[in-house]
């Protein structure tokens, strides 16, 4: 899709982040939006950026892990649109706790927002695609989708999820002419880490709060220079994009030491205790 112009785009997570800023950065291509989040205030103020850019937008307030909500979603935008060319599955959560000491609940939240949110998406805009031949679906995994990550088990089993998913689906498509485009961000400074799950055993509130203002300082990438790749993304029907320095450190470490890695960043962790 080397010319996005005229194109309908539908974007979950919408409301703050990577989502806003491609929903931004896709108005100067010429694209009209349909746009989705479970918050409806950060919604409607990406909504009226977009509005104050030129473009053009209908919004909906989805939670992507109910599967009729997303169908509906999908059903309002095609028919207002006629038609939607590019979808991007982007609605994420975080958790830091370690593995043993994560509840069922705090896991399936993750996975169903950042795994099962993907795949209701998909199955939701796919087919319509499929019938018209064009398309292009972008999925947000992560560099957690690379490597596992101390105290991350969770979000990087989701991320991970996603990447063998849309590698699959990809392979799918073969031969049509809908593409699919994995991303995998590193610390990207979106509002993930300050509405994330930070609970770590012996921690108090203070030092969970340490711990996140830690967290957001290896946030370096923009949202407006993730948004940038993605797209280029979309334009050269890319499957894989990394996004940040740090992700394209790690995926190169990761692929030179693969069965070490893991340790030696769970030993730096401890050292950090």
């Amino acid at each position: 899709m080397k010319d996005l112009t005229g194109c309908v785009a539908a974007i979950t997570g919408a409301g703050s982040g990577i989502g806003r800023a491609t929903a931004l950065a896709l108005v100067g291509e010429g694209v009209k939006l349909a746009l989705s989040d479970a918050d409806m205030t950060g919604l409607g103020q990406t909504a009226a950026l977009v509005e104050a850019a030129g473009g053009e937008v209908i919004t909906h307030v989805v939670d992507v892990t109910d599967p009729a909500a997303v169908e509906g979603w999908a059903a309002e935008a095609i028919a207002h649109y006629g038609a939607v060319d590019i979808l991007m599955n982007n609605a994420g959560v975080a958790l830091v706790a370690e593995s043993h000491d994560q509840t069922h609940d705090e896991l399936a939240w993750v996975m169903d927002i950042n795994f099962w949110g993907v795949v209701h998406g998909t199955r939701a805009f796919l087919p319509h695609m499929r019938e018209r031949n064009v398309g292009h679906i972008v999925n947000i995994s992560s560099m957690a989708g690379l490597s596992g990550l101390p105290a991350q088990s969770a979000y990087c089993a989701s991320k991970f999820a996603v990447r063998g998913y849309s590698e699959s689906v990809c392979a799918d498509l073969v031969g049509t002419n809908v593409g699919v485009s994995i991303v995998m961000p590193g610390g990207v400074a979106t509002n993930i880490i300050n509405s994330s799950k930070i609970r770590m055993a012996g921690e108090d509130a203070a030092a969970a709060e340490s711990r996140r203002d830690a967290f957001n300082s290896f946030l370096r990438t923009s949202p407006e220079k993730a948004a940038g790749l993605i797209i280029k993304a979309i334009k050269r029907n890319r499957m894989r994009q990394l996004v940040g320095g740090d992700a394209r450190i790690l995926d190169f470490v990761q692929r030179l030491i693969p069965g070490r890695f893991a340790r030696m960043t769970g030993a730096g962790a401890e050292k950090l205790r």
